[in-house]
């Protein structure tokens, strides 16, 4: 496989991301705890399917169960809060602070040792922070006030993602197949977590039970092999600079399907967030070339 081609395919798991709030809003009403279940349990079959037809089941062995641990708590954690924010405020406005993380991660990897933290990070910061912020404030003292706490959720999620990934780093190079576990795990936590906490709801209609299933095979499923794939073998700096278009994308996909208004808020929130992301990372790239 050619390096162009790995690229084009890490592309695709951008893609399936800015698809995650649009599929998420169509699953309603499963609740959180039971849409973990669900999409995982489809995606890490898919996953487990791919190290089977690969013959990669070796390689699972060879990585510690704290690795396996971990990385099981980051994506059950991060997608159980995101699926939470999802449903308790706007999508749009929670998608959108949910993808704060990019801009995290640039940010705290930049006081990591041996790591600069410079302008451009802190201005990144800044105008990410503003958007979020003009999103919340659009809703406090009003009859939307309620959707806070949902808000307030997506920040979490934003921080453990991010947080999560600057940790991954210090775990070594783990196998692809080793993502399968993580799914499949998440799924085996998540199921009776859901049977003790909550209500179960089924998706509504043929478009519901799609929902669902569209998140364990794309953005909950196969966005998480390709992505390995692509900055493994690909253009890790371009696919780095695509994802920061994703929530952007996300919100525009929301609101061409009807699922979010159109507002001067919301544009103003999207384009600060990605914008801020973006300044962020280069500074970072400036950093390493230096």
């Amino acid at each position: 496989m050619s390096r162009n081609q790995a690229t084009l395919i890490g592309f695709s798991a951008v893609a399936l991301w800015a698809l995650l709030a649009l599929m998420t809003v169509g699953s309603t009403p499963v609740p959180p705890l039971q849409l973990n279940a669900m999409t995982f349990a489809l995606g890490g079959l898919i996953g487990l399917i791919w190290v089977m037809r690969t013959g990669g089941l070796g390689q699972l062995t060879q990585v510690p169960l704290r690795v396996y641990a971990f990385g099981t708590a980051g994506l059950c954690g991060y997608h159980l809060l995101y699926f939470t924010a999802m449903r308790l405020a706007p999508p749009a406005e929670a998608g959108l602070i949910c993808y704060l993380w990019p801009l995290l991660i640039v940010v705290f990897s930049g006081l990591l040792p041996g790591e600069t933290l410079r302008a451009g990070h802190v201005i990144g910061a800044a105008l990410g922070f503003l958007g979020a912020a003009a999103i919340v404030a659009g809703r406090l003292g009003g009859p939307d006030a309620g959707a806070l706490p949902g808000y307030g959720v997506a920040l979490l999620a934003a921080f453990t993602w991010a947080g999560y990934s600057l940790i991954s780093r210090r775990l070594g190079r783990v196998p692809t197949a080793a993502v399968a576990v993580y799914c499949l795990a998440t799924a085996a936590l998540s199921l009776p977590a859901h049977l003790v906490f909550e209500e179960t709801l089924w998706p509504e209609g043929a478009l519901g039970w799609a929902a669902v299933a569209g998140l364990g095979l794309g953005p909950v499923g196969l966005a998480f092999y390709t992505w390995d794939l692509g900055v493994k073998r690909g253009d890790i700096q371009l696919l780095g600079t695509a994802s920061y278009a994703a929530p952007l994308l996300s919100t525009l996909i929301l609101v061409a399907a009807g699922y979010a208004k159109a507002s001067a808020t919301l544009a103003l929130a999207s384009i600060l967030i990605t914008a801020g992301a973006a300044l962020a990372a280069r500074a970072g790239r400036s950093v390493r070339q230096a």
